[in-house]
């Protein structure tokens, strides 16, 4: 009888355990086109329970990303910034918009694909290398800075909840931020743009970018990881 009771509390655990698998967030999480601390960065997904990821890194990513069975996953996280892409790469994000998956864009993500002018309405703003035009110059970056991360708007369900916050991070200053976006965060560092989080809707999809994220001090920040674990329930939601 024992032996029987034991086995029986095994299944109930192995199910329970199959249960909560099943119910986790899956996100696929895109990098290359940047050297970052993989060790630290994959220490704070490995810190949200509420999901599980796979990684794909380019120059196969947004190959795979068009194969891959979009009843598979829940989102996409784009920590990468790769300089060119193909028509056939740009089929994607096209088919992630269609089908209204959730996108978040991490930091240097925003600098991707300077010869690809759509990808500003997908990711919200661009990062200049180069000077635009006469009224827009090129873009900055400045390592090592402390800086106060604001909330903008306390409601959302990006950042409900959360306090302004301090960040040893790297700063960018002079983006192109669309008008149609949302705002979430800001700073008032001079180096920096005062609008550093935002969210916005294309086709489908619910999408978010957070500037911060260089490397483990933001990495291991309590608060950025709660930015973005919470960044990516909303874009997950219904």
């Amino acid at each position: 009888m024992k032996a029987l009771n034991t086995l029986i509390l095994l299944i109930i655990l192995l199910i329970l355990n199959i249960n909560a698998s099943a119910s986790k967030l899956k996100i696929l999480i895109v990098t290359g086109g940047h050297d970052f601390d993989r060790e630290s960065f994959f220490q704070m997904f490995d810190s949200f329970n509420n999901m599980t990821y796979t990684e794909l890194i380019h120059p196969k990513a947004l190959i795979q990303l068009g194969t891959v069975d979009l009843t598979s996953f829940d989102a996409v996280v784009f920590y990468d910034m790769p300089k060119t892409i193909t028509d056939e790469e740009k089929k994607s994000y096209y088919r992630l918009l269609s089908a209204g998956k959730g996108l978040l864009f991490l930091h240097h993500a925003i600098c991707a694909y300077q010869e690809w002018p759509e990808f500003e309405s997908i990711i919200g703003g661009k990062y200049y290398e180069k000077k635009k035009d006469n009224k827009f110059g090129a873009s900055s970056y400045q390592h090592d800075v402390d800086f106060y991360v604001q909330i903008v708007n306390k409601s959302h369900p990006v950042i409900k909840g959360m306090k302004e916050f301090v960040l040893h991070d790297e700063v960018y200053g002079n983006l192109e931020v669309l008008s149609e976006i949302y705002p979430l965060l800001s700073t008032d560092h001079p180096k920096s743009n005062i609008l550093i989080g935002w969210t916005l809707k294309k086709e489908n999809s619910k999408i978010v970018y957070i500037q911060p994220g260089h490397d483990k001090n933001s990495y291991t920040s309590p608060d950025y990881r709660r930015l973005i674990k919470q960044a990516i329930g909303y874009i997950t939601s219904k």
